[in-house]
C-alpha cells in the first residue's frame, strides 16, 4: 500500500458521491491511499468522508467489508458506513471520517514509541471488546488456507501452533490501520475487510512486524508491552509466514 503521487483520476461514481457539496463550486477530492491490487481511497474534506474505490475486476469485496464494519461497530469504534454499492465500472464503500490520524502520520512517525504503545493498547482493546461469541466471521488457518493462492504452501508450514487465545482479529493489524487522537491514544480501527475469529497471534505477529516496516527496528517489544503479553517466537514466525502466503 502507498500514498498516491501525482495526478489521480477521480472516478465518476466518486464525484457523484462526494462532488456536490453546497456552497462549494469545486470541492476538493484527494487520493490518499492506493492498495496493492489497484484500489484507491479518496477523501472529501468538505463532506468529511472517505470513499474506497475498487475498479471492476479488482479482487476486493467492499460489500463484505461494509457488513463487517457494521457488525464490529456494535462493540468498538470503526468508521460509519454511509454508502456501499457497485456498477459496471467498479465498487465503492463510503465511510464517515473519524477525527483522528493514522499511526503513520508524520506527527507519529516522529514519536514512534508513543505510536506503537498506542497501537498495542488499541489492539488489546479491540480483542477485548469485540466478542467471539456470535461473531459470524472466521479468519482461522483453515479458512485462510482455502483462499490461499497456493494451499500446498500453507500445508508446508506444518500444523499451526496450539491456539493461545481465540479473539475476533482485525485481520490487517498493520500499524497504519490504527487511528490515534491528538494526545496519542488509540481512537479507532480502519480497514476491517477480513476481520474474524482466530488466534490473537495472527494479529500480533503482523502488528509487531509492521512496526519495522513503518518505524524501523526496535519497536516490537514496546507494542507487546502495551498490549500486555510476552513475545512468542513460535507463533510469531508461523503467523508471519502464513500472512505472506495468504
Amino acid at each position: 500500500m502507498s500514498i498516491p503521487v501525482g495526478h489521480v483520476e477521480v472516478p465518476e461514481r466518486v464525484h457523484r458521491l462526494v462532488g456536490d457539496a453546497p456552497f462549494v463550486a469545486d470541492p476538493p477530492i484527494e487520493a490518499v491511499w492506493r492498495n496493492e491490487v489497484g484500489g484507491t481511497t479518496f477523501f472529501s474534506p468538505v463532506h468529511g468522508a472517505y470513499v474506497k474505490w475498487a475498479p471492476a475486476g479488482t479482487p476486493v469485496d467492499l460489500a463484505e467489508e461494509s457488513r463487517r464494519l457494521r457488525w464490529v461497530a456494535r462493540f468498538t469504534r470503526v468508521p460509519e458506513v454511509l454508502d456501499v454499492g457497485s456498477d459496471d465500472e467498479g465498487a465503492w464503500l463510503m465511510t464517515r471520517a473519524v477525527p483522528g490520524r493514522s499511526a503513520v502520520h508524520p506527527a507519529w512517525l516522529a514519536r514512534p514509541e508513543d505510536a506503537v504503545r498506542a497501537v498495542g493498547a488499541g489492539l488489546r482493546a479491540f480483542h477485548e471488546s469485540v466478542p467471539v461469541a456470535g461473531c459470524p466471521y472466521d479468519w482461522g488457518v483453515e479458512v485462510r488456507r482455502a483462499s490461499a493462492p497456493d494451499p500446498a504452501a500453507v500445508d508446508a508450514l506444518g500444523p499451526p501452533p496450539p491456539v493461545d487465545r481465540l479473539v475476533v482479529c482485525h485481520a490487517d493489524a498493520c500499524v497504519p490501520n490504527t487511528l490515534l487522537d491528538d494526545d496519542g491514544r488509540w481512537l479507532a480501527h480502519v480497514d476491517l475487510g477480513r476481520c474474524g475469529v482466530a488466534d490473537r497471534w495472527a494479529d500480533l505477529a503482523v502488528a509487531t512486524w509492521s512496526t519495522e516496516w513503518n518505524y524501523g527496528p526496535g519497536y516490537e517489544e514496546p507494542l507487546l508491552e502495551a498490549y500486555g503479553i510476552d513475545p512468542d517466537d513460535e507463533r510469531t514466525a508461523y503467523y508471519r509466514a502464513l500472512w505472506d502466503l495468504t
